[in-house]
C-alpha cells in the first residue's frame, strides 16, 4: 500500500478521497491508499474543491495560496499539493497515524 502523503522535492502531494455534501467538513480516516475527506460542500461549481483547499489549509495552519489541486478536479479521488513545506503538517501526522492505527 502506498502513502496518502509523500514529498515531492519542496513540497508535500497528498492523495484524498472526498465525500461531498457530507454533515460536516472532517477528516474522515483512511480509504484504501489515500486520506478520506468529508466536505460539507456540494460538488457543484468547483465549491467542493474550494471547500477542500480551504479545509487543508486551515488544518494545516497554511495560507491558500500554499495548497492547490494538482489533480481530480471533477473526480472524488484528488492529489493535493502542498507548497514549499518543509516538514509534514502537525495536523496531517495526527490524523494519518490516528487512521493506520485504527
Amino acid at each position: 500500500m502506498t502513502e496518502p502523503l509523500r514529498r515531492d522535492g519542496t513540497d508535500w502531494v497528498l492523495d484524498v478521497r472526498v465525500q461531498p455534501r457530507a454533515s460536516r467538513t472532517e477528516f474522515a480516516g483512511l480509504f484504501g491508499d489515500r486520506l478520506k475527506i468529508r466536505l460539507n460542500a456540494p460538488p457543484v461549481d468547483g465549491r467542493a474543491n474550494s471547500a477542500l483547499l480551504a479545509f487543508i489549509a486551515e488544518a494545516c495552519g497554511l495560507p491558500k495560496s500554499r495548497v492547490s489541486l494538482d489533480a481530480g478536479q471533477t473526480g472524488r479521488d484528488k492529489r493535493v499539493r502542498l507548497h514549499g513545506v518543509d516538514q509534514i503538517p502537525a495536523a496531517l501526522q495526527s490524523v494519518l497515524s490516528v487512521a493506520r492505527a485504527d
